[in-house]
Order: C-alpha cells, then sequence, then structure tokens
C-alpha cells in the first residue's frame, strides 16, 4: 500500500513539490548563510517525494548525540526558519490537507500534507526514517528513561 501511495503521490505533485523543496535548498546553499536551512530544504524534499511509510524524527533521538543543528543553534534555526518561512509552509499544507480531506480517496493525502506542516514548521535538527526506524528509536529511549528511572 506505501508504495502505491508514493507512486500515486509521485505523480500528482509530489515530484514537482520535492524538486521545489530542492530548489529552495540550492538557493540556500548558495547564499552559504542559508546552509542549514538548505540542508533542511533537501531533507523536506526527499520526503515530499515519497512520504508514505516516511517519518521526521529528531536527529538526537534517533542518535542519542547532540550536533550543531539539534543544540541551542538548531534552536535558533527553527525559530528564525519559522518566523520567514514556517508558518506559511505550514499553512499551505494545512490547506491542502483540507482540500484532500473532502474525499474519502484524498484522506491518506490529506495526512501526508500534514506531516509535511508539521516539520515545514520547524525543519532543522530533523531526519527522515521509515516510521520502523523511528518506532525504534522511540522505544530504545523509552527503555533507557525506565532503566534510568529504576536505577533511582
Amino acid at each position: 500500500m506505501r508504495t502505491l501511495g508514493n507512486i500515486l503521490w509521485f505523480i500528482l505533485g509530489g515530484a514537482v513539490m520535492g524538486l521545489g523543496w530542492w530548489l529552495a535548498g540550492l538557493v540556500a546553499f548558495i547564499t552559504i548563510v542559508g546552509i542549514p536551512w538548505g540542508r533542511s530544504c533537501f531533507v523536506i524534499g526527499l520526503f515530499s517525494f515519497f512520504p508514505f511509510g516516511q517519518e521526521a524524527i529528531a536527529r538526537d533521538e534517533l542518535t542519542q548525540k547532540e550536533d550543531i543543528g539539534t543544540g541551542s543553534l538548531g534552536c535558533l534555526g527553527n525559530v528564525l526558519w519559522f518566523i520567514f518561512f514556517g508558518w506559511w509552509l505550514a499553512l499551505g499544507h494545512l490547506v491542502a490537507a483540507i482540500a484532500m480531506f473532502i474525499t474519502i480517496i484524498g484522506i491518506p493525502f490529506g495526512i501526508q500534507h500534514i506531516k509535511l506542516a508539521a516539520i515545514a514548521l520547524s525543519p532543522v535538527g530533523k531526519t527522515i526514517v521509515s516510521k520502523e526506524v523511528a518506532a525504534a528509536a522511540r522505544m530504545h529511549n523509552a527503555q533507557q528513561t525506565v532503566s534510568n528511572l529504576r536505577k533511582k
């Protein structure tokens, strides 16, 4: 089902959306200052091509290591992104989701637009992985938290 959803999504707008994100990423890289946002644009672009079966997850949640995008600079980057780009990109995805929810056939596509809206709000410090990998990372983190609580 994921494959069929991804094929339909790609043909019916996902390819254009992903290429648009990648173009924005190239522009951001050219500015040098925009490199962190450019990386995020490439991540969102890849997610836009094939969103079914994928999930956005914080890199520190996945790797259990902080990096420049998951620390205070990443937070600042997300604040700047939200102010200048994030809110209107997320709004666009929410409007598209509402339009998709009008038909029964469009409901899965509406759900994907909501996922894209969520990552469009604050993409710095996030990466895209399969749903299974995200669930395994969260389960591992939960088990570590329980283990740490039991030691106290």
